[in-house]
């Protein structure tokens, strides 16, 4: 069997990289015709995606730089790692709350200026610091919009800080639900959790329904004492609307991890470099989480934490496996079925699961698949790709 060929695009963590064996795959950053594409933060949208390319990794959870509607309309899965990041996130933004809570930004300001002696300067430091000072984080209320992987751990440290924690999170899953704290209270809408709390901590993906979640509207109804962080994307809030709630002392602070002109150099902010995930652990955890997902659909078609797919995973119990990815349409599992039937081909197990407008299903048979038969499978209008999937031996 043909090794699988992996291009990769950014550094990926060894710890990642080596979860691919060698004697089974070819790992390069400068590969024609691969099977899969790992990456960090590339930007894929200019670039001419090989058509041989069956998936696409990225190791770390936003996927704003990977063009995921074309992907999608080839049939292909994009992988991400949700979760393997977020105690990085988690610490940065406790350390961003600290940072506000004491004023840290403006008084290590405060401290580079001073130009005297040391004599001079201790007086100096004495009759400034007052001007530095700021709260302790027990008994004040931290707001989280969304309440994922990053914004549960966000949760958990605050509480144990002593915090007040109030969520909301209209799409939470089920198992995070379970996770959370039984004394993180509930709130009702994004409005809600802005005018109750003295921080607010965002943690929710950039898409349409999010972009410039955070406004002017929404920053009128928050404390005058009242800090915003975003660790989470960018565009999520309206930078001008930031600015001007700053300047009118109608929001006390903002710490982010996007520096922008009009933000970075306010007295009021504190921006980083998006330093969210930059830590060795995490980038190790999101390439080992992004390599075993890879490596199980490329040996075995099953899907996990692609943004794009379904989670679909069957257990093989024949030598003979096919995936065919498809628009989630009526009777596309009755054509695929009719096609191998009228091979004379017996599907020995099937799986078929569908997210939003894509269909993804696996059928294990009890003979090969002959050519025949796939194309006729290919030719199904909606049907994105076909792929046979041979098992490994040994």
């Amino acid at each position: 069997m043909a090794k699988h060929k992996v291009l990769v695009l950014n550094k990926i963590s060894s710890h990642g990289l080596k979860r691919l064996p060698n004697e089974d795959f070819e790992v390069s950053g400068e590969l024609s015709n691969p099977d899969a594409i790992m990456l960090r933060s590339f930007d894929m949208h200019s670039m001419d995606i090989p058509v041989s390319v069956l998936a696409v990794a990225r190791a770390g959870a936003g996927t704003n730089n990977i063009p995921i509607p074309t992907l999608s309309a080839r049939g292909v899965p994009v992988f991400n790692s949700p979760g393997a990041n977020a105690n990085a996130v988690k610490e940065l933004v406790l350390a961003g709350m600290l940072i506000a809570a004491r004023n840290l930004g403006p008084a290590m300001k405060f401290v580079s200026t001073l130009q005297a002696d040391d004599a001079t300067m201790s007086k100096i430091v004495e009759d400034g610091k007052k001007s530095f000072a700021g709260v302790e984080l027990p008994n004040r209320t931290l707001g989280i919009i969304g309440l994922g992987a990053i914004g549960g751990l966000v949760a958990d440290t605050a509480l144990k800080l002593g915090m007040n924690v109030l969520g909301y999170d209209p799409e939470i899953s089920v198992d995070q639900a379970w996770r959370l704290s039984s004394q993180v209270k509930r709130a009702h809408s994004v409005e809600d959790v802005l005018k109750h709390s003295d921080f607010v901590t965002l943690h929710v993906p950039l898409i349409p329904a999010t972009k410039h979640l955070i406004n002017a509207e929404r920053l009128a109804l928050m404390k005058h004492s009242a800090v915003l962080l975003n660790f989470s994307r960018e565009g999520i809030v309206e930078d001008k609307a930031v600015k001007d709630a700053l300047d009118g002392k109608k929001l006390s602070s903002y710490i982010c991890d996007f520096p922008t002109n009009i933000l970075k150099d306010h007295p009021n902010v504190v921006a980083l470099p998006h330093l969210g995930a930059s830590t060795q652990e995490a980038e190790d955890n999101c390439a080992v989480m992004v390599a075993d997902q890879l490596r199980d659909y490329l040996e075995n078609g099953n899907i996990l934490n692609a943004v794009n797919f379904p989670n679909v995973q069957m257990n093989r119990e024949a030598a003979h496996r096919v995936a065919v990815a498809s628009a989630n349409i009526p009777n596309m599992v009755g054509q695929i079925s009719t096609a191998m039937a009228t091979a004379g081909i017996n599907i020995h197990n099937m799986v078929n699961k569908s997210r939003g407008d894509i269909a993804y299903t696996m059928l294990d048979l009890d003979s090969p698949a002959p050519e025949a038969a796939l194309s006729k499978i290919k030719a199904i209008e909606g049907v994105f790709s076909v792929r046979l999937i041979p098992q490994k031996l040994g």
